[in-house]
């Protein structure tokens, strides 16, 4: 199995550019609370907490952050903070009546129009289409700069 230090590393060789960069900062997060958004709306009939049902992106989100954990533990801790707050953010908009599923969608397909334009103007593909376990890695690269700035180890 690969190390989070490779993984982090190979991912960083086609994330150079400063404006590819900020263009990562801003849809990597979008796109990953996107996908919790579009999963939440599919609810598995267990309920948790009265007015709180069991859904899909809870158990796709213990997935990921068990795949977290096996590559640092570390990490993993970080990105299971920021999927509460996609969690949380996913059931406020749900709640306020707005539909989830066309709030994620739309932001998803905006996101990903960024991203593929930040990677024209990098030069170079996205990583995932070389395996797709980099979309896994995206998410965790920006946290390892967070971690960075924070003195946490990865």
């Amino acid at each position: 199995m690969r190390t989070i230090e490779s993984w982090l590393s190979e991912y960083g060789e086609s994330h150079q550019n400063p404006t590819n960069k900020l263009v990562h900062w801003v849809c990597v997060p979008v796109i990953f609370f996107c996908v919790v958004g579009l999963l939440y709306g599919v609810k598995l009939g267990v309920l948790l907490a009265p007015g709180l049902q069991l859904n899909l992106a809870m158990v796709v989100l213990l997935a990921t952050i068990l795949y977290y954990v096996r590559l640092s533990p570390s990490l993993a801790v970080g990105m299971a903070l920021f999927a509460g707050v996609c969690l949380f953010l996913a059931e406020a908009i749900e709640a306020s009546g707005i539909p989830l599923w066309l709030v994620s969608l739309t932001l998803f397909v905006l996101a990903w129009i960024g991203q593929f334009w930040g990677h024209k103007i990098e030069g170079k593909k996205p990583s995932f289409l070389k395996d797709v376990q980099f979309l896994m890695i995206g998410p965790a690269w920006l946290m390892s700069f967070i971690y960075q700035r924070l003195g946490i180890p990865v």
